[in-house]
Order: C-alpha cells, then structure tokens, then sequence
C-alpha cells in the first residue's frame, strides 16, 4: 500500500510540491482535489521534496489535497490491439475506443544496446524522388525534417505514412492544432492506412506534460511491434520543437538555471534519449525515426535544430514545399544505394550536379548576362528537374524515378555533355525511337 500524503507544500503554476521518500522520477501519482482525481507525475526530486507536474492543472487543489504515488511510470499496453487506434498525450483512448489494459509496459526505458544492433542496410521506399533517388531513408535511421512554420511538412509525414514500405507506422503528434490531427485521421483512415497505424496525439489544448510523454509512448509502442512481432515500425513525429518548448516552460515553472535561449541545459541529453531509440535489431524487427524540427525564424542555430543536427544522421530541408537538394542530407545512403540499381549512384550524382550548374545560370540571367546554348540547355533541365524530382505531388518507385532522371537528361543534353562513362551510357541512356 502506497502512503498518501496530505500536504502540498508549493503550488507553482501547475506544478505542485510535496515531502515524501522512497519515490522516482517519473513516477505517476493521483491527486485528488475537490474537483476530482487529477494525474500527475514527478518531474524534479531535492531531497525529499519531490515535484509533480499535474496533468489536468492546478485550478482547484489546495494545500491540503490528497497525494498518492502509485509506484510506476507511465505505461502503455503492449498488445496487437493498439493498431488502428488514436490516444492522447496521456495513454487514453482518443478515438472512443476502449482502453486497453492487457500486458502493460513501462515507457521511457533506455535505448538498445549497441551490441545489439546491426549496420544498417535495407532502404525504405516512400515513393518521394527526393528522398528515394537523392537522399534515401534508410532502415533504423533517425532523420529530422528542418522546417520553418507554414510548410507542408505535416502533409510530407502522412504521404510517407501511406506510402512507406514499413509493416508498422507510429505516429506522435505533439502542440498539434485540432485541424491538423482531423487532416492525420482522416487521410490515414481515407487510405487504408490507419489499420497498420497507431497514434498518439497531443493538441495545442492538451496539458503540457502529456506532450513531453507522445514520443516516450510512440517509441515504447514501437519497440513492442520491433521485439515482440519482429516488424519494421516507422515512427513519425512532430514537431519536436514543441517538444523541447514543453521541456523550457516547465524548466521555467521549476526556476532551473536557463541555458541557451532559456531552454534547460539537459536538452541535448532530452533529444539524445528519444533519438536513440532507432535501430536494426540483430535477431527482431527495426524502429526507424522521422521527426518534424521546425526552425523559429529560419535560424539553423536556434537550440533545437542545432543540439537535433548533432545526434541525427543527416537531415531533410523543407523549403518553399520541396525537398531542397543541397541542404538535405541522409549519411547513410551510401549503405543502400549500391544495392539497389546500378545506376543510382549515377543518376543521384549527375543530376545533382548539373542542378547546381543551373542555379548557378538562375543568378547570370537575373544579372542579365547573355544566356548560351549550354546555358539554355540547364535551364530547361532545371525546370523539369523541379517538377518531375522535386514536386513533392510526384509519387513513383524508385526504379521509375530513375527511368525518368535518364530521360530528363536526354530530353536536355547530349550523352557526352552529362560526363557519365560511356559504358553506362551505352547502358542506360535512352534510345531514340524510330521515326
């Protein structure tokens, strides 16, 4: 039997504080007030003073309020069950279902050990050009999308939910706007994809401790699917920011020392711990991470992206609803693309580079430079490049993607003009059809 305790000590904002022992941090606890039983769970320990933030607020507990801990973290169950089903920040049915009760785990546990882990090697296909051709997402990879507020980077994550290659998809939506959680349902739903999905939804509304717990709940239903059903679970994320801001506000409330921009001093170590929770199992299923960073005012440097840049293996940028090509990254392509066709490192390369020729012809022409025949050459290369690779509509496998990057090219150039070796040229380059 857990002791209750009858006097809160500090009530800060909807943080309150208590003297007890024998508790840990994270530990769940029930508050019961006039208004009712309201959760909350242990956020700081000093002593013997241990704060909780409460889930529901503060407005309506006093001083004399009964405390009692209930010896666990927050837990979530580990059953087949959760597929097709949407919860809250907090682990409760969001969707009118039934709560699910059966083999309960802990979230929040530590990431695998490396021992465990294999080098990464199966591509996942999603049918975007600009992630399967240029910058592959590869299986137990952790990759965040860059962003500022007003790119499409929540409609990104649902085509990818639909379209990804994976068995299972987890999808954790943090400060969301209700319109935004509606859009996430209904197309997963409109898809037939929300029967291999699960989700866990915190809105702008929601209290904020309950968002701090979406990804902690995301990857422990992910690790379950990954060890327990040997599947190859995508989890998506967003927007981490708010994530981290969540982290700030209750850092405030809790008077801690601010570092950079008032975040807490432990964000790295916050992100790394979530972060890290992707991999390849040796002898199970994979748990691969997409995360949404939107960047305030544009700036890579602001905490968030640059503590996330860090830890992560690459990035893609989102900018003006495309995948820009050069500031997105994925560092593990190289395990997979040698594996697919053989021309796909070709292809990735020489359209790249021939793209970047092209801007370089943007900046002669707005300067009002007299454009020559190669010029006139990259610029209508670079038009269909943008529309056909990089129009974020484009949904085709991978082996069309590149069929389509060889008759780009030849639609534009000359075979020897792209720098390509003849023996692959005399393989892969379009023949000409017979008049």
């Amino acid at each position: 039997m857990r002791k209750i305790y009858h006097r809160i000590i500090q009530i800060s904002g909807n943080v309150i504080t208590v003297e007890a022992d024998n508790v840990a941090n994270g530990e769940l606890a029930e508050v019961r007030s006039e208004r009712g039983l309201s959760l909350a769970q242990v956020i700081r320990l000093h002593g013997n003073r241990v704060s909780l933030q409460v889930f529901a607020g503060s407005r309506g507990i006093a001083t004399d309020s009964e405390v009692r801990f209930l010896g666990r973290p927050m837990r979530l169950s580990g059953s087949e069950a959760l597929l097709g089903r949407i919860f809250s920040g907090s682990g409760n049915p969001r969707d009118k279902g039934a709560p699910l009760s059966d083999n309960m785990i802990d979230i929040g546990g530590p990431s695998v050990n490396p021992a465990n882990r294999i080098i990464p090697r199966n591509m996942i296909r999603t049918g975007v050009p600009m992630i399967d051709v240029f910058n592959t997402l590869v299986e137990s990879q952790k990759l965040p999308i860059f962003s500022v507020a007003g790119e499409p980077y929540n409609e990104l994550l649902a085509r990818i939910a639909m379209q990804a290659e994976v068995d299972i998809i987890i999808l954790g939506g943090m400060g969301l706007k209700y319109d935004d959680y509606l859009f996430f349902r209904n197309t997963l739903d409109e898809h037939g994809a929300l029967s291999r999905a699960v989700m866990f939804v915190h809105t702008a509304s929601d209290p904020i401790v309950e968002c701090l717990l979406v990804p902690d709940l995301a990857l422990a239903a992910a690790e379950y699917f990954a060890t327990e059903h040997d599947k190859r679970v995508l989890v998506l994320l967003t927007d981490m920011t708010n994530f981290c801001d969540s982290l700030k506000e209750i850092a405030i409330t809790m008077e801690q020392i601010p570092s950079n921009r008032g975040y807490p001093g432990d964000l790295y170590s916050q992100l790394a711990a979530r972060y890290e929770k992707a991999v390849d199992f040796e002898d199970a299923g994979s748990i691969t991470i997409l995360a949404v960073t939107t960047m305030p005012g544009d700036d890579v440097t602001h905490p968030v992206p640059d503590n996330t840049g860090y830890i992560t293996e690459g990035q893609f940028y989102l900018v003006n609803g495309r995948i820009e090509p050069f500031g997105s990254l994925s560092r593990l392509k190289q395990q997979v693309n040698n594996r697919t066709r053989a021309d796909h490192r070709i292809v990735m390369d020489t359209m790249i580079r021939l793209y970047a020729e092209f801007k370089e012809t943007l900046e002669k022409q707005s300067m009002g430079f007299r454009m020559s025949e190669w010029d006139r050459k990259l610029l209508k290369y670079g038009a269909l490049f943008e529309a056909r690779m990089m129009d974020l509509s484009v949904n085709i496998p991978l082996e069309e993607a590149l069929d389509l990057g060889w008759k780009t090219l030849a639609e534009c150039f000359e075979p020897e003009e792209t720098g390509i070796n003849t023996q692959t040229l005399q393989e892969f380059w379009p023949k000409k059809e017979n008049a």
